[in-house]
Parts: C-alpha cells; structure tokens; sequence
C-alpha cells in the first residue's frame, strides 16, 4: 500500500512504547536562587538534570528532606523553598552531576 492516494486509517499493531521525558541536559546542573515574583521569598531552582519525570520527583522529596522545607516539581527542574544552594551542592555531587551557580 504504498500508493499516495491510500491513507493508512486503521493498524492492528499496538502503540509503540515511549519511555519517560528526559530533560535537557548532559549531566551538569545549574543551581540559582530566584526571588522574583514570589514576595520576596527565596526559592532555589536545580536545572538541567537528565532524569525522568518519576525520577525527578523522588529527587525533590530526598532534597526536601535533607533541606526540611518545602519544594516541588516544575517546568521539569525542583523548586526548594529557601536558600539553600550551599547544601544542595554537596548532595548534587554526590549524584554525580557537577554543578554550575
């Protein structure tokens, strides 16, 4: 059926598998502080971490605990509420990302 006036409707053949969303990356993180928009508080932002959405997500919850505050995922990078990029660095490279900010 490689005729152009035929139009492939319907397939028997199951959906092929898409696995997790990866970030952008290669391994190299950012680390920034942001206080715009948000009345004044702190929030610190980690980018760039090649990981999947459920990855990424088990990541905050470690970086929230460690840290004893608040966070979440967005836009895929982790928002932790505070300033607290001193002690996130040493767990980043633990993970073994190197760290940029």
């Amino acid at each position: 059926m490689s005729d152009p006036d035929y139009e492939l409707v319907y397939s028997d053949l199951p959906p092929k598998a898409t696995p997790g969303k990866k970030a952008p990356g290669l391994g190299k993180a950012l680390l920034r502080i942001e206080k715009k928009g948000r009345g004044g508080k702190s929030v610190t932002i980690i980018e760039r971490l090649a990981l999947s959405d459920d990855a990424l997500k088990k990541v905050c919850k470690e970086f929230k605990q460690k840290c004893g505050t608040g966070g979440t995922v967005k836009d895929h990078h982790i928002e932790i509420q505070g300033d607290f990029r001193e002690k996130l660095r040493p767990l980043l490279v633990l993970k073994g990302y190197k760290v940029s900010g």
